[in-house]
């Protein structure tokens, strides 16, 4: 369900004085939120008509917001000039847990009015419209974890993030008892999301002490990465509140399971309302749907970068652990990287591949891409596997590093045929300089295992 208010309803909050700010943001590479508070009668009286500007160096930063170089878009080359936010009315909604404020999500044009390729809003936009062209909507769901610790953020910070203690002290995976002792914080951000437009199915503890999921509903993609991202910003937000944090990371410890963002895709016609993976003669699926399937299993490994972003993401992929480590496509199993689900008109595709810290942008334009990229192509996936797929060493393997991750995104055809050239080689500038921020730095590992020994 897209935001909750409408520009006339908000207005009339501000002339009551309900709403004071309101966040005029967009998603940037990292799938975060960024933009300004405006005061609400500024907002009404200038950015509503008009829109806003912010740095275009925001789609070249990392996460430490450090201005990389070697990007075309925007650099000091081109003097770091500013792009033009302009607002999506359908995404305006309330915020519950922060005080009479509104949020606007807004998407990105250049000086002449044309739309920032480079802008992740963007780039799934154009795969729904390369869909819809095709007669194709397409729906996605967003599965995401993450783990609450006792500490603060600042609290963590102080402690350079070591001997961090989760809130929990045992696996939870559907623990009634041990969520209960986390529900001042996990109520506040399911009721909180509901109360900002954002349909959530239900909460629940994962396998990791801390560890949580909290299921948003389904619904199409531009709108399900809007809710995705304002509910990872927010729950972020409603923990500090509460004075503990909680993490995204994909591999916050070895010892324990990662953190994923399970994503569910499915093709119904130009009403909604048939899935076109369904085929009332078959219990596995319609022709459309093994295309769509082997599409997503043949460019797994090209598209590997997009559900898995960072260095430490890999770090996620490991046998037993409920995370994938083959490429393999079987019935409703936990050990492959993609799992189909459902029946009847709910069968959809589970990739298992995204962590949670993925962007949810760029990993549902990937899935589109992927997907489209079988039907056009008329790909047939291999059988369903059965079994086992951690012990299989004859499946194709899951990307086990970043550096792999680019070395197939260097060479895929189809990744420049979805991004075009300009983008793709943006993205892949991006994954270089994450690999390279890596390899200047001197890690704890590095000094507890070679300080004395050597």
């Amino acid at each position: 369900m897209p935001g909750n208010l409408t520009l006339e309803a908000l207005d009339n909050l501000v002339r009551r004085g309900d709403i004071d700010t309101v966040l005029v943001t967009f998603p940037d590479m990292q799938g975060r939120l960024m933009g300004k508070r405006v005061t609400a009668p500024f907002f009404l009286e200038q950015v509503a008509r008009s829109g806003m500007h912010a740095c275009a160096y925001l789609l070249t930063v990392d996460v430490d917001m450090t201005p990389l170089p070697g990007y075309r878009s925007a650099s000091w080359a081109t003097g770091y000039q500013d792009f033009h936010a302009v607002c999506d009315w359908s995404t305006l909604r309330r915020v519950p847990w922060l005080e009479k404020t509104a949020l606007v999500l807004c998407d990105l044009q250049d000086e002449h009015g044309r739309p920032v390729e480079e802008s992740p809003r963007r780039i799934l936009r154009r795969q729904v419209e390369r869909a819809a062209a095709r007669g194709y909507r397409v729906f996605v769901a967003s599965e995401l974890e993450f783990v609450l610790f006792r500490d603060s953020y600042e609290a963590a910070q102080k402690k350079r993030y070591i001997d961090l203690e989760p809130i929990g002290a045992y696996a939870e995976d559907y623990h009634i008892f041990q969520t209960s002792k986390e529900e001042f914080v996990h109520r506040e951000i399911r009721n909180g999301m509901l109360g900002a437009g954002i349909v959530v199915e239900c909460s629940k503890g994962e396998w990791s002490p801390g560890q949580q999921e909290i299921n948003l509903h389904y619904g199409e993609p531009i709108s399900t990465a809007d809710d995705h991202v304002i509910y990872k910003n927010g729950a972020k937000e409603i923990a500090h509140q509460k004075g503990v944090s909680l993490t995204f990371m994909a591999k916050y410890d070895m010892q324990q399971a990662g953190s994923s963002f399970h994503l569910h895709s499915s093709l119904t016609d130009e009403t909604g309302k048939r899935n076109l993976f369904h085929d009332a003669g078959t219990a596995r699926g319609s022709a459309l749907f093994r295309h769509w399937v082997a599409g997503q299993l043949g460019l797994a490994r090209e598209f590997a970068f997009f559900y898995a972003p960072y260095v430490n993401s890999y770090k996620r992929y490991q046998a037993g652990t409920f995370a994938p480590t083959r490429i393999a496509w079987a019935w409703d199993n936990r050990t492959t990287g993609f799992r189909v689900c459902g029946e009847g008109q709910s069968i959809r595709i589970e990739n298992r591949i995204p962590g949670a810290d993925a962007n949810p942008y760029l990993a549902f334009a990937a899935t589109i891409a992927a997907g489209l990229h079988g039907i056009e192509h008329g790909l047939e996936p291999p059988p369903l596997y059965q079994g086992n797929a951690y012990d299989d060493p004859t499946l194709p393997q899951v990307p086990g590093s970043l550096r792999d991750a680019i070395v197939e995104l260097e060479r895929s055809r189809a990744a420049r045929e979805f991004l075009g050239d300009a983008v793709h080689e943006h993205y892949l500038h991006t994954a270089r300089l994450e690999l390279e921020a890596l390899d200047k730095v001197v890690t704890s590992w590095e000094l507890a295992r070679n300080f004395e020994r050597i």
